[in-house]
């Protein structure tokens, strides 16, 4: 039997992970990470399953769960500065720089654990716009998989959950966005396990379309 070709979704506005989602860290990530686990005498390819979609100290709380917080959200503060003095193999995810060009004229923002240092310099060293409405690890007081990220973000955007659409790559941001109310465009093969609303392995596999009374339809492409 022929696969079904999955339903467009229908939106107002669009709130877009950064990590995995718009650009490609995973090289940064994956050397800043493996440091920090070897120092913890951790197994690196452990920890590496863990920490995509949430801010640093959520993983390591969630890795060290006997820690003091206070130690968490120390490393974290180093982790931030490794990350952002290294942007050796950050490059867009496939379709990214069209993507951002077609929603340029949309209601959209960035939710991402980063913050705001981190966000600049990753979407800057991708070649990718910056959305004007952003936010970023400072702007929030729990991480994903916690939803205040993306709520806040369609409250800013003047929308309401049912209204938006959320792009996510990782686990902890798919349930952010389900615990929000929300819809998920799955991006990326991490996405793929998580039942999102709508799959493309990359962007380029994506068709946005504005209509005129102001709904956006997002379309998987063959």
């Amino acid at each position: 039997m022929a696969a079904t070709t999955p339903a467009p979704l229908t939106a107002r506005a669009l709130l877009l992970d950064m990590d995995g989602t718009l650009v490609n860290s995973d090289a940064v990530v994956e050397r800043c990470w493996r440091r920090w686990a070897d120092r913890q005498g951790l197994d690196g390819d452990e920890v590496l399953k863990v920490v995509h979609g949430r801010q640093g100290y959520a993983t390591m709380a969630v890795l060290l769960p006997d820690r003091p917080m206070e130690q968490n959200h120390a490393d974290n503060r180093v982790m931030l500065a490794e990350e952002t003095a290294d942007l050796d193999g950050v490059v867009p995810v496939a379709g990214a720089p069209a993507f951002m060009d077609a929603i340029a004229g949309l209601p959209h923002a960035l939710v991402t654990s980063a913050d705001a240092t981190l966000a600049a310099a990753r979407m800057g060293a991708a070649g990718l716009r910056m959305p004007e409405t952003r936010i970023t690890a400072e702007c929030v007081g729990a991480s994903k998989p916690d939803p205040e990220g993306f709520l806040k973000g369609a409250a800013e955007l003047g929308f309401t959950p049912a209204e938006c659409v959320v792009f996510e790559d990782s686990e902890a941001g798919i349930q952010a966005g389900r615990a929000a109310g929300m819809r998920i465009v799955g991006v990326g093969p991490r996405a793929a396990a998580f039942a999102p609303d709508l799959y493309v392995p990359d962007l380029t596999r994506l068709r946005v379309e504005a209509g005129a009374d102001g709904t956006i339809t997002l379309t998987a492409l063959p």
